[in-house]
């Protein structure tokens, strides 16, 4: 039994050497060809103390694939970077992450300038460039642990409400069944050619390499602007699995670049991140009619997805909800879900709680863990989970999310605070409010969400859109930062004197 993400892919290197493993930025590797270049890599990387955390500062090339398994192969823990996030960002997740030291590609050296954690450079083949990792611990605490299969394989990092990213530790062992879980569920096999439309720092990204490279498949990505045309690249790629978020759907359609029956050979249409639409599903259907339509669903707490929901291949005999959502279907088959109401009482809606192999153990962060678990047994009331310790095994997340059950089939109908879903990326409002708010015109600010874009609202000086735009673009990624900036003489407040965030949403329509 694998007892690393490693050994997943190790397993199809020595099974499978010479089928090929990656498609990416016009290269092709073998399994052999690529785990060549992660042991070149790894060797690169030097000693590498146990419980390490290597950053990953990469994107849509061989460097950021072999990268990614170089560090998994030294035994460390893999924590993306993006190169389209504000080297500011990057720099606070390196600093918070602890990290020993940055795998960069030699072209992405200046976008960590603000960071003081030392570079380990590559070029794009994945070719180490002769610089090298120092060998003792550069970038602070480090966790360790007896058992291989409890260390953490990766650490990604979310929106927080102070303004300060979330670490979420997610453990080799969270992952494991699910990959295997998912091998099986979608029938992936050797010749089989799922696309890795996600961000690495975006966790079904980890779906996408690992479901593929345990079954001696092709991982195939598309760049940024392939995303535009999303049938045009899996028809030219030859794709048997596409997993996306569904606006990629949405912004096909309006380019009218999703005509039907353009797919004929797609077996498998996956879509995560954020509420799949009717809508989109129909759209998918009509441009690839052979295609399994699935919706999956999961915070990054739970590892990646922790439901699904298959669309009958008939679309009359589609579900018809209330918000004109797919629904998110049943959970995984390991896990526990009660669906608890506001006074802690299973109920038929109401928030999602999840236990299981696929829960994390808690933030990177304990103070975070304080309030997002909750000890509940059939037959007691629950109990909020309201330290900052470790959360137990039998203790339920707390997904922050509303669904409705019926028949046993989950659908989500939105969230039960400010945290919202953003081109398939969890962004809580008060992490754009707080980078707005410091900008030193504007006294206080606040953002919401119409459904398809942020809105922000501000008291203070008037200030150019351009200058807001541009202050929150350097703090924050691009996609938290509001499409449209509104000034007001003040904040209309309910009878509570707090902010009344419903009549905030009539003032930024």
């Amino acid at each position: 039994m694998s007892d690393s993400l490693f050994d997943l892919f190790a397993a199809s290197a020595r099974q499978h050497p010479d089928r090929p493993a990656l498609s990416v930025a016009g290269t092709t590797l073998t399994y052999r060809e690529l785990d060549r270049a992660a042991a070149r890599l790894a060797a690169h990387l030097g000693p590498v103390p146990p419980g390490a955390r290597i950053g990953l500062l990469a994107s849509r090339s061989p460097l950021a694939y072999a990268g990614y398994l170089a560090v998994l192969r030294t035994g460390a823990t893999v924590v993306p970077l993006n190169p389209v996030f504000p080297a500011q960002r990057n720099a606070a997740i390196a600093a918070r992450a602890g990290l020993r030291t940055v795998l960069t590609d030699t072209a992405l050296r200046d976008l960590t300038r603000e960071s003081a954690v030392p570079l380990t450079l590559a070029t794009a083949d994945g070719t180490p460039s002769g610089h090298r990792a120092p060998t003792a611990s550069a970038g602070g605490a480090t966790a360790t642990t007896a058992d291989p299969v409890e260390a953490p394989a990766y650490i990604l990092f979310t929106s927080g409400s102070t303004g300060v990213p979330k670490g979420l530790p997610i453990a080799h062992g969270n992952v494991l069944p699910y990959i295997a879980h998912q091998v099986e569920r979608y029938e992936v096999a050797p010749g089989d050619r799922l696309s890795q439309t996600f961000d690495l720092t975006f966790d079904p990204s980890v779906f996408d390499m690992f479901v593929t490279w345990a079954a001696g498949a092709t991982l195939v990505v598309p760049q940024r602007e392939d995303l535009a045309d999303p049938a045009a690249f899996a028809r030219a790629n030859r794709l048997t699995h596409w997993f996306s978020v569904p606006s990629v759907v949405s912004l096909a359609a309006r380019m009218r670049r999703l005509p039907e029956g353009c797919l004929p050979d797609l077996r498998w249409g996956l879509f995560a991140g954020e509420q799949l639409t009717l809508k989109q599903a129909a759209a998918w259907h009509r441009a690839a009619p052979r295609a399994v339509v699935e919706n999956l669903y999961g915070p990054t707490e739970l590892t990646v997805t922790c439901t699904a929901h298959r669309l009958p291949a008939d679309p009359a005999d589609w579900p018809r909800t209330r918000n004109g959502s797919v629904p998110i279907g049943r959970r995984l088959p390991h896990l526990e879900h009660v669906v608890l109401d506001d006074t802690g009482s299973p109920a038929g809606e109401g928030e999602l709680c999840v236990r299981g192999v696929q829960r994390f153990a808690g933030y990177l962060d304990p103070e975070n863990n304080a309030g997002r678990f909750v000890d509940w047994e059939p037959g007691t009331g629950a109990r909020v989970h309201d330290t900052h310790d470790s959360p137990a095994a039998r203790l339920w997340y707390r997904t922050g999310d509303r669904v409705v059950e019926e028949d046993g089939v989950l659908t989500h109908l939105g969230r039960l605070d400010s945290q919202v879903q953003v081109h398939g990326y969890r962004v809580e409002l008060g992490e754009v409010e707080a980078a707005l708010g410091s900008h030193p015109g504007v006294e206080d600010a606040a953002v919401v969400f119409d459904g398809a874009d942020l809105r922000a609202l501000y008291v203070g000086d008037a200030v150019p859109v351009a200058d807001l735009a541009g202050w929150v673009a350097g703090r924050l990624p691009a996609y938290m930062v509001p499409g449209r900036f509104l000034r007001v003489d003040r904040f209309p407040l309910n009878d509570n004197g707090k902010l009344d965030r419903k009549r905030l949403e009539t003032l930024a329509c």
